[in-house]
């Protein structure tokens, strides 16, 4: 058999994949997308981001129509709703982004080869097609990329029929009464709010006393109290000891306090697990760790030299932006060219309802750094646009150093959250420092006014602080 001589050979197509390999052709280097589904694309596509959001933009809009209308106009779902009902645009919004990675991916000159890839040396790999052909190749650079899916865990008993992992839980055929969902990260509290605001009864447990653990506190008490506003409820700190469908009409779930929570279904969401079956790792002189991810360095490449893993393979944060990232700066990284960004000033968004979104470090995390930071806060209710989108209770939160100019970090919960933390993580990167915030022009009305709202009360709170340390 001839083996192919290539440049470079990225295993996986979701967002890890797709920057990296088009990073790499258009360096120059002939680049192969190794991909086995039909399309490029990923989880994120087919089962994840692409799909979920489409449901909660109909969830967000049926929570809010309410409110912006006055009170004048309600809406309702009826019993027994189709679920598929809710998602109408999900295949138009899926073949469009299709569309625009097939397009991304050919004119950067990238190469894909639709099958499995696995290792036959360090630098080597075989490529099995789906009808049964078989290339090998050579490259320099090799990105595994693949992803990853659902976590079962052995005591929970996914059937996909009354237990459901997140790649099932949308295709369920009607709209539940009830929802128990085991977990509270970014997917579990995504689910879990967009259900709720579909009107579904929702109890979300997990061992964690609140959600969403790396989020700024503040951000996660103002989710928690629109969670409970919405009907459903979190239960922190609590072991599930099992999980059954007792055969009638209810998922039963028992905790470790003795109470059993019933629902008409049960979503786990208890984390995710790396899709490395099938790549022989070991032929590259690779192992995952304990917890069956790929370990890397800071520039994440793994021990083999050439070698890099990017994305869920490698574990959190698991975003599609930070996975992108990751693939880039691992191609130029190779490449001997700049990486950009300190990768701290990544943004994240979180796409509940309310959204949230945070860039640089939380308030714990600067304390921990200088016990005397300076926080301004900008609450949607003090913003005429808050007022009129009927968004009052957001807010726009800057965590300062001890001079109160320096930005450590820019935390948002609330209408727009995942677009506005782009304006901070700017400043941030350009260092700016606040009082660019109170001299800058925003349009009127705008969420974007926080801004400047939230560096008034840097501004004050600074001033006190010099009184104080005066006197």
């Amino acid at each position: 058999m001839v083996t192919e001589q290539i440049d470079a050979v990225i295993i996986g197509g979701g967002p890890a994949g797709q920057l990296a390999a088009t990073t790499a052709s258009e360096a120059g280097l002939r680049t192969v997308l190794v991909e086995q589904e039909r399309h490029a694309g990923g989880e994120c596509v087919r089962r994840g981001t692409i799909p979920s959001k489409t449901l909660r933009e109909t969830a967000l809009a049926l929570s809010v129509f309410k409110s912006r209308t006055g009170g004048v106009v309600d809406v309702a779902l009826g019993t027994h709703v189709q679920l598929e009902s809710l998602m109408t645009r999900k295949e138009q919004v899926i073949d469009a982004h299709h569309g625009f990675i097939k397009e991304e991916l050919s004119t950067s000159g990238v190469e894909v080869w639709h099958g499995r890839a696995r290792f036959v040396a360090p630098k080597e790999l075989e490529v099995i097609a789906p009808r049964g052909g078989l290339r090998r190749v050579k490259a320099k650079l090799i990105i595994i990329a693949t992803g990853s899916r659902p976590r079962t865990p052995p005591d929970v008993p996914v059937d996909h029929e009354h237990v459901l992992d997140s790649d099932s839980m949308l295709s369920l055929t009607w709209l539940p009464r009830s929802l128990t969902v085991l977990g509270s990260g970014v997917i579990a509290s995504e689910y879990a709010s967009v259900f709720a605001a579909l009107g579904v009864s929702v109890t979300m447990i997990d061992r964690a006393p609140r959600p969403l653990g790396f989020l700024d506190e503040e951000l996660t008490s103002a989710f928690v109290t629109a969670f409970s506003a919405a009907g459903a409820a979190f239960v922190g700190g609590r072991k599930v000891t099992s999980v059954q469908w007792n055969g009638v009409d209810a998922v039963e779930t028992t905790l470790d306090d003795g109470r059993v929570v019933r629902s008409e279904k049960l979503l786990c969401a208890l984390g995710r697990v790396a899709n490395v079956e099938g790549l022989e790792l070991s032929a590259a002189g690779l192992a995952t760790n304990p917890r069956g991810l790929i370990d890397v360095d800071k520039h994440l490449q793994t021990k083999v030299e050439g070698v890099f893993a990017v994305g869920d393979v490698i574990g959190p944060p698991s975003l599609a932006s930070t996975s992108m990232e990751q693939g880039r700066r691992a191609v130029r990284h190779w490449l001997g060219q700049p990486v950009g960004p300190n990768p701290e000033l990544l943004p994240a968004g979180v796409y509940t309802i309310p959204e949230m979104s945070c860039v640089g470090l939380t308030e714990a995390q600067a304390q921990k750094v200088d016990a005397g930071v300076i926080v301004g806060r900008a609450p949607y209710s003090r913003l005429a646009r808050g007022q009129i989108s009927a968004a009052p209770n957001g807010l726009l939160k800057l965590v300062c150093d001890a001079s109160g100019t320096k930005l450590l970090g820019v935390h948002v919960v609330g209408e727009g959250a995942a677009e506005l933390v782009h304006l901070g993580q700017l400043a941030m990167l350009g260092n700016l420092n606040v009082d660019t915030f109170v001299d800058g022009i925003f349009n009127f009305p705008t969420l974007a006014e926080a801004y400047r709202v939230a560096a008034l009360d840097v501004v004050r709170k600074r001033g006190r602080e010099r009184l104080t340390s005066a006197a």
